[in-house]
């Protein structure tokens, strides 16, 4: 065998070698982490996780909200929107809209559920258009909410582990592992699972991690407080963290119209360049 044989064998061995370790990084798995010692009982979880995905406010609703950019270092911003709520059989569906003139999209209708999906507008505001699994994880209005934030697809991956029930900040909640399919694997090989927190009484989101294939939390979603208005709880502030940066944007609900019956073309995608045209309709409760 010459030289430049054994050379090129070399170089084939070295790419094959690279690739497949590129390949198992992919892959990783992080481990569950139960919350005693054995596992947790996973026909529990999923009768819990079942009916967390049932649940959702009365009839149509409406927020008013402020989001509240906090980066490590520069100066702090205030970027406002109001987003429209309501449920389909598919599973929550969400309108988010933002104030003409605000960085980058300004409008996003997302839905979740087991056929999720999400859209926006055209840079020209003419065309909807689909999101895909990388233009998830983009910056919306220049904060750090993205439209996976929005979405939380997570709630309904079906690769899931029930870690049993845990303290997140002195309050019992019911913690789960859930792993990304492989179309969100493969635009952001960087999330290896997201650990998330149910609290065992209200039944809603507490926390969520996006962690790396160490573990590491990447970035952290926290619900800081409920609020209850019209005789329903709602949330009322998140925070939004990122863990390499430290920058944060916190989003508090500033107004809310609940039990409302909004036109269902509010929330069709072909609809979304126009902009929603209901706000003398809508009767807002303010919150100081």
């Amino acid at each position: 065998m010459n030289a430049r044989l054994i050379g090129r064998c070399t170089v084939c061995g070295l790419a094959f070698f690279l690739a497949l370790s590129a390949a198992a990084q992919s892959r990783v798995r992080p481990e569950p982490h139960y919350a005693f010692t054995g596992s947790a009982d996973q026909a529990e979880g999923r009768r819990i996780l079942a009916e967390f995905r049932r649940l959702g406010l009365a009839g149509d609703y409406a927020l008013d909200f402020t989001l509240r950019v906090m980066p490590r270092r520069g100066e702090e911003r205030l970027v406002t929107g109001r987003l429209y709520g309501t449920r389909n059989e598919v599973g929550p569906l969400t309108l988010v809209d933002f104030p003409a003139g605000t960085e980058g999209a300004r409008r996003v209708l997302v839905q979740n559920g087991p056929q999720s999906g999400v859209w926006t507008v055209s840079a020209d505001n003419a065309d909807t258009v689909a999101v895909g699994a990388e233009q998830l994880f983009v910056p919306l209005a220049g904060t750090n909410l993205t439209a996976f934030d929005l979405q939380m697809p997570f709630l309904f991956w079906e690769d899931c582990v029930f870690e049993g029930v845990v303290s997140v900040r002195g309050r019992p909640a019911h913690r789960f592992l859930a792993y990304p399919p492989a179309s969100i694997a493969a635009a952001r090989p960087a999330l290896a699972g997201v650990r998330f927190y149910l609290d065992t009484q209200y039944s809603a989101l507490v926390q969520a991690e996006e962690l790396g294939p160490d573990q590491t939390p990447l970035k952290t979603i926290s619900v800081l407080d409920l609020k209850r208005t019209q005789d329903q709880w709602i949330v009322r502030t998140i925070d939004l963290r990122d863990e390499a940066t430290r920058d944060k944007t916190r989003f508090r609900v500033d107004a809310a119209a609940l039990g409302l019956s909004l036109p269902r073309i509010v929330f069709a995608p072909a609809h979304l360049p126009v902009p929603p045209d209901i706000d003398g309709s809508i009767k807002f409760e303010r919150f100081k």
